[in-house]
């Protein structure tokens, strides 16, 4: 998850869609495997905002 989104940013994207769920290995959703733990979605979120300002040179 983070590799891609970290390659949108990095090209410009300025809004990412990720699928996150509080334990997606229980999860009833087939998507189960692609979901990001909502407990570490803070820290992804900084981490492409800290990557959004380097790719733009700020």
């Amino acid at each position: 998850v983070e590799t891609l989104a970290r390659a949108a940013v990095a090209v410009g994207v300025a809004g990412v869609f990720i699928e996150t769920h509080q334990d997606p290995d229980n999860s009833t959703s087939s998507d189960g495997p692609n979901m990001l733990p909502l407990k570490d979605m803070p820290a992804l979120l900084e981490r492409l905002m800290a990557f959004d300002r380097i790719a733009k040179g700020l």
